[in-house]
């Protein structure tokens, strides 16, 4: 299949199984813009955009650390993730123990509550927590909220791990509370539930994508089980949701934006607070196919993720449809608005030259 581009912004194809064992095509267009130079601008389309992303990535060791950036090529969203890859900056600058950070996008909002590091302490009354310690700057990651590895325990062979965030910090089982003298409380916290007391076990707190495996997202992959294994095999279960593809947790879910919308953020760049308005999210995607009347339809913006480090937001667009047979049944795919001049020239089959300098040169025979 041959992807007709000519939005600047990169295209790329996969193909994709259902749950009901059908073929996909599956097209994805990824827009890079960077943010305005004034505040409550649009942002521009950024020169050099960035590739499609063709595996996950990891803050750290793969499996060990939490997610940074999923691959694009998910098959279907059914709502639009919000997601991050960004810093926590101390307002203005400054050393600070503690100070909330967060984002607002149209109506949606999130913030989160970034305190330094801190540890249990041992005291007369029992364990207290110890003064945070003073910070400029902190990657917003899942392995600083609450979670983790359970290891407070030297003689525990086979330590447990909280399952809604097992690369993070602070959590412990209710029988190693004698063990939690120097152990690390998380730094990042959603607001109204910071953790007071060792038994607490409020929720993780980040920005990024959810590992594949972790309970919030495992929920909606489906049943695994003999009966899967004996008769559905090697496709997906019957009680698969679509929703399993949604790398964001759920309160970074929102139907799809309809672009223009002001998004503001605060203490997530060194500045403080900046705003900045969203590109517009119109993508009309047309597939062409050998046998059968093209399909045409305007592809939904089903992922934002904003880097604000790089000053840069990226936009996902999806289109999919279903095959008869194979991806070879789909001659093209043309992304991007097109003039009236294209689709006349398409529809009497002939080449179209959106200007004189594309016009190709014959040269005169001698």
């Amino acid at each position: 299949m041959h992807i007709d581009n000519e939005t600047g912004y990169q295209a790329g194809f996969t193909a994709a199984l259902d749950r009901d064992g059908r073929d996909h095509v599956v097209v994805v267009v990824k827009g890079s813009f960077d943010f305005p130079d004034r505040d409550g601008d649009p942002c521009r389309p950024a020169d050099l955009q960035d590739p499609l992303v063709m595996a996950d990535t990891f803050w750290a060791e793969p499996g060990f650390s939490a997610p940074r950036t999923e691959m694009d090529f998910a098959h279907v969203k059914p709502l639009c993730d919000i997601l991050f890859d960004a810093t926590a900056h101390a307002p203005d600058g400054k050393p600070a123990t503690q100070f909330r950070a967060g984002a607002r996008l149209g109506g949606w909002v999130k913030a989160l509550d970034v305190v330094g590091d801190r540890v249990w302490l041992s005291g007369p009354t029992g364990l207290r927590i110890s003064e945070a310690r003073p910070f400029v700057a902190m990657p917003v990651t899942y392995d600083l909220a609450f979670g983790g590895v359970d290891r407070s325990d030297p003689n525990d062979e086979f330590p447990m791990s909280f399952g809604p965030n097992p690369v993070g910090r602070g959590w412990h089982r209710a029988t190693n509370l004698a063990h939690l003298t120097g152990q690390f409380l998380p730094n990042f916290e959603l607001p109204g539930q910071a953790v007071r007391q060792p038994w607490d076990s409020p929720g993780a707190a980040g920005l990024g994508p959810l590992g594949r495996g972790w309970p919030d997202r495992l929920r909606f992959a489906g049943t695994y089980d003999q009966n899967w294994i004996d008769t559905v095999f090697p496709f997906l279960p019957a009680d698969f949701d679509p929703r399993y593809y949604q790398a964001a947790p759920a309160d970074q879910q929102i139907p799809y934006p309809a672009g223009g919308e002001i998004v503001t953020l605060v203490n997530l760049m060194p500045q403080g607070k900046t705003s900045f308005r969203l590109p517009k999210a119109e993508m009309p995607v047309l597939f062409s196919r050998r046998r059968a009347e093209d399909v045409s339809f305007n592809a939904p913006l089903d992922t934002i993720v904003i880097r604000p480090d790089a000053r840069r937001i990226n936009l996902n667009w999806r289109a999919n449809i279903p095959l008869q047979r194979d991806i070879f049944e789909v001659t093209e795919c043309i992304v991007g608005p097109r003039s009236r001049a294209f689709w006349r020239a398409r529809k009497l089959g002939k080449t179209y030259y959106p200007s004189l300098k594309a016009l190709p040169r014959k040269v005169p025979a001698l």
